[in-house]
């Protein structure tokens, strides 16, 4: 069992590149609901901006651009930071009695918002766990009670839960839904239909909730060996193992034709590659300004963002980037024009960008962290 509560290094502080891992993910995802990506790749005769725009997209269905790790990263962020949430409780006082009660909380609320945000978009009432808060609703939860595992029981279990699924989506007998890597006839088709009642087409899998797991957990585990008090050269060497050995399993079942890399139904294949990127991430993150200490004022402009993560997030997905953009749409049509519809829409999905970032900013600026 992790003795939290009795690592001294659990209570030392922040380790500036968790926070800032968590900014440059929702900063990305800002830019997402500004529309900046799309704008990107209907530039024409630019391969550069071609690939970027593809990059920033997700693939359609076997195969993995960058963007289909955000993700993951998301999940697996949220991971990391458990540990060090609870050994801050540990540190003011709280019963562990009290600790489990705010993480039910956290999570009935994840799954509220996150249910909230698909009945805004479907229009009316859908239980659905397509976005991220919904997912992680459930990613939160079971890691948060398993963290006190042994590492080897938590290894284990996501390793457990891979198969399962793997196996699952291979022998599932439903008729019409018994043909694992084929899209809206496959297990996770079937249950979308099932959570939903009715005969739906909706290509991403509310049962990538349970893979997806594994994520947040392995994130747990990276969480756990920063507070530890290890060496800072044998840390990185231990999640840059973990990291290869993810890759190499990941890319391996694709490469081999055993399990095809799909995002859109959370193959294992994809948690692997997709977590060894998110480790090696954060590896990197660690090296750059925790040991290195470069970039560290520079950071400052994404950790903004990650302080007020849940509150961004909610605003541009109940349509606050759309809000904004209309707000700046006369203005930047006046002054941009001259370069086309294109241009116009670069120029205004930067200066909604550049709004969404400031609101952060005045949060943080004036210390209010909206959290859950």
């Amino acid at each position: 069992m992790h003795k939290i509560e009795n690592n001294p290094s659990a209570v030392a502080g922040r380790i500036t590149s968790v926070d800032l891992f968590r900014g440059i993910t929702m900063f990305l995802l800002i830019g997402e609901s500004t529309r900046i990506y799309a704008h990107i790749s209907s530039i024409e005769n630019s391969s550069v901006m071609q690939f970027i725009g593809t990059q920033f997209s997700h693939h359609e269905w076997h195969g993995l651009h960058f963007w289909d790790l955000i993700q993951p990263f998301f999940m697996f962020i949220v991971g990391v930071a458990i540990p060090f949430a609870v050994a801050n409780r540990v540190r003011k006082g709280d019963s562990d009695k009290l600790i489990l009660f705010h993480a039910l909380k956290r999570s009935s609320l994840l799954l509220f918002l996150g249910w909230a945000i698909n009945c805004i978009t479907a229009g009316g009432i859908v239980f659905r766990f397509g976005n991220v808060l919904a997912q992680l609703s459930v990613t939160y939860l079971i890691s948060f009670l398993i963290f006190r595992k042994s590492l080897s029981f938590q290894i284990i279990f996501t390793l457990i839960i891979l198969l399962v699924i793997d196996l699952a989506y291979r022998f599932f007998p439903a008729e019409g839904f018994n043909q694992p890597w084929v899209a809206y006839h496959n297990l996770g088709a079937w249950v979308n239909n099932k959570i939903e009642g009715v005969d739906t087409r909706i290509i991403w899998a509310s049962l990538n909730a349970i893979p997806t797991t594994a994520h947040t957990v392995w994130g747990v585990l990276c969480g756990i060996l920063l507070m530890s008090d290890r060496p800072v050269r044998r840390k990185i060497q231990i999640m840059m193992f973990a990291s290869l050995s993810g890759l190499v399993v990941g890319y391996g079942l694709d490469i081999l034709n055993i399990t095809p890399i799909i995002k859109k139904i959370a193959t294992s294949s994809f948690v692997f590659a997709s977590g060894g990127w998110a480790i090696l991430a954060l590896s990197l993150c660690y090296w750059l300004i925790d040991v290195k200490k470069i970039f560290a004022k520079g950071s400052k402009f994404f950790i903004i963002v990650g302080m007020n993560c849940i509150f961004i997030y909610l605003l541009f997905e109940v349509g606050g980037a759309s809000l904004v953009s209309k707000i700046f749409t006369p203005f930047t049509k006046a002054l941009f024009s001259w370069g086309g519809d294109l241009t116009v829409g670069i120029m205004t999905s930067l200066a909604v960008w550049a709004s969404l970032w400031y609101i952060c900013y005045w949060l943080y600026k004036n210390r209010l962290f909206i959290k859950i």
